[in-house]
């Protein structure tokens, strides 16, 4: 059974107008490579909803769209924590329902449709994964796996990226930069090697930092070395392309 190789981008719809230029260069160097993308959208933000350049250039491409929760405000009584966890980190399943209903709406808004939650920061509660496969949704994406519905199973696979920023000094942020990278690179590779669902997720943050940017170029060329089968969310499945069915 092949590996497989899935890379998302989120955090378009809150960025700088300069990031759908980096994000552009990457989609294109990922398009070299004949890796696909995913994006990540989220329908809603203080800031308004995705602007027409982002619309337009999704349009364009037509790579696979997940939603990406609704406005990622918190929750108003903070229960659990939720506005540094994520917006459906700790929802019970009715409230979760709701919040997916709103933002499949908002989505719909934007002329955008999809079958594929993928909970902010990679955090859903049960109550969230519930909801979801309740709602028609063909999967759920959240830390440590992917929830495919239709087949009854979730595939273990973590999620990789660069994650949370900390205000800290230049030298100590190069240092973290140069761990980080090596950490990506090192899980990716593994996982990769042992056959299974490689998940690199790059944020609009992410591409601020060229160097990052580069630490993802270069474990995605080292993943598909070692035989990773470049896919989107959207064609995982249960069995791996190429798995011969007894």
């Amino acid at each position: 059974m092949p590996a497989r190789l899935v890379v998302s981008l989120s955090g378009l719809t809150d960025a700088r107008s300069d990031a759908l230029v980096t994000a552009r260069t990457l989609a294109a160097d990922l398009d070299a490579r004949g890796v696909p993308l995913t994006q990540l959208v989220q329908p809603a933000s203080p800031a308004g909803p995705p602007s027409d350049a982002l619309l337009d250039w999704m349009g364009e491409r037509g790579d696979t769209i997940a939603l990406h929760g609704y406005d990622h405000t918190p929750d108003p009584a903070r229960r659990g924590g939720v506005g540094r966890k994520g917006e459906f980190s700790a929802l019970p399943r009715h409230e979760a329902g709701l919040r997916l209903v709103a933002a499949r709406r908002a989505l719909s808004v934007l002329g955008l449709t999809t079958e594929i939650f993928a909970a902010p920061r990679w955090l859903a509660s049960p109550g969230t994964v519930d909801a979801a496969r309740e709602q028609g949704f063909r999967m759920c994406l959240d830390d440590t796996g992917v929830h495919l519905f239709d087949d009854g199973v979730v595939l273990r696979a973590r999620a990789l990226g660069f994650r949370l920023d900390q205000a800290v000094s230049d030298a100590a942020r190069r240092r973290a930069e140069s761990w980080r990278a090596r950490i990506l690179h090192t899980e990716a590779v593994r996982i990769a090697r042992r056959a299974g669902v490689v998940r690199i997720g790059v944020r609009a943050k992410d591409l601020r930092r060229p160097a990052r940017i580069a630490a993802v170029l270069e474990t995605v060329d080292a993943v598909l070395a070692a035989g990773a089968w470049p896919t989107t969310y959207a064609s995982l499945s249960a069995v791996a392309p190429g798995t011969r069915i007894a």
